[in-house]
C-alpha cells in the first residue's frame, strides 16, 4: 500500500532523501514536496559562484522540473506552510490542506541578523539562499559601496563576489582575525592579505553598532563611532554619510 509522504523544504538534505527514496523504493511513497521558495533543489554551496558570475543558477540545479515530473513528485513550490496537525496528520499549506502518513521537516537553518538599530531597513540583505543572490546581483549593478559584517565564510564569499562585480568592499569584523573558528592567527592575516590585494577593505576588532538610513540603509556605524566606509576622511572618520549609498562621506 502506498503511502503519503509530506517533505517540507526542498534544500539539498531533502533532495537527498528523494533521491534515495526513488532508487531505493520507487513506488513505496506519494511524495509531496513543500517548499518556501518559487523553484526546487539547488545546490547553496554553488552560491557564491553565481554572485561572482562565473555560473549560472541554471549551472547549479540539482533537480529540475523535469525531474520531479519523472518522479512523481508532487511540487507545492512558492508555498508557505501555515501550521502542521500531527494529530490528524494533516499539513496545512497557504494553498491548502495535504494528509500524510509520514512526515520530514527539512527546513534548514534561518540567518542570523546581528540584532542592532536599522537591521530591517531596506537594502540590508542576508546571504542564505538565490533570492538574497539575485538580489547582490542587482544592488551590485549600480555599483558603489557595500558593507560586509560578519568575516566568517560566507560573509567572505559574499565580498568576494561582490568586488568581481564592481563594488568597493569593506567588511567589519568582530574578532581578531578572519574566520577565527577555522583558522588560527597567522593563517587569517594570510587570508586578509590576500582579500586585500582584491581591493576589499578588512576590518577587525569592529564591533557594529547600528545601521543608519532613512529609506534604505545608507551607512553602517562602529561601536567607536567610525562610518567604516568614508572616502574623505579616512578610516577613522565619524562624519554621516553623504549620499544614499554610504559612498563618502560628509561633514
Amino acid at each position: 500500500m502506498t503511502q503519503k509522504l509530506v517533505i517540507i523544504g526542498a534544500g539539498m538534505a531533502s533532495g537527498r532523501v528523494i533521491e534515495t527514496l526513488v532508487e531505493t523504493a520507487p513506488d513505496v511513497f506519494d511524495i509531496t514536496l513543500f517548499n518556501a521558495e518559487p523553484r526546487g533543489n539547488y545546490n547553496r554551496i554553488m552560491l557564491s559562484p553565481v554572485l561572482s558570475g562565473e555560473k549560472s543558477y541554471e549551472d547549479i540545479v540539482t533537480h529540475g522540473d523535469d525531474w520531479y515530473a519523472q518522479h512523481r513528485v508532487t511540487c507545492r513550490f512558492g508555498e508557505h506552510v501555515v501550521k502542521i496537525d500531527p494529530e490528524r496528520k494533516v499539513v496545512e499549506g497557504q494553498n491548502g490542506p495535504v494528509s500524510y502518513d509520514k512526515l520530514v521537516i527539512a527546513t534548514g537553518s534561518a540567518p542570523f541578523i546581528i540584532p542592532v538599530p536599522g537591521k530591517d531597513l531596506p537594502s540590508v540583505i542576508t546571504y542564505r539562499d538565490l533570492d538574497d543572490t539575485n538580489a547582490m546581483i542587482e544592488t551590485a549593478e549600480k555599483g558603489g559601496t557595500a558593507v560586509v559584517i560578519g568575516g566568517g565564510l560566507l560573509g567572505l564569499e559574499a565580498a568576494a563576489g561582490l568586488a568581481e562585480r564592481g563594488m568597493a568592499v569593506t567588511v567589519v569584523h568582530l574578532m581578531g582575525h578572519l574566520m577565527e573558528r577555522q583558522l588560527d592567527e597567522a593563517a587569517g592575516y594570510l587570508l586578509r592579505k590576500d582579500l586585500e590585494k582584491r581591493g576589499i577593505t578588512i576590518r577587525t576588532q569592529a564591533s557594529t553598532k547600528a545601521i543608519i538610513g532613512k529609506d534604505r540603509a545608507e551607512a553602517v556605524v562602529l561601536e567607536s563611532g567610525e562610518n567604516p566606509v568614508c572616502r574623505s576622511g579616512g578610516h577613522g572618520c565619524r562624519h554621516p554619510p553623504r549620499d544614499a549609498a554610504g559612498d563618502g562621506c560628509g561633514p
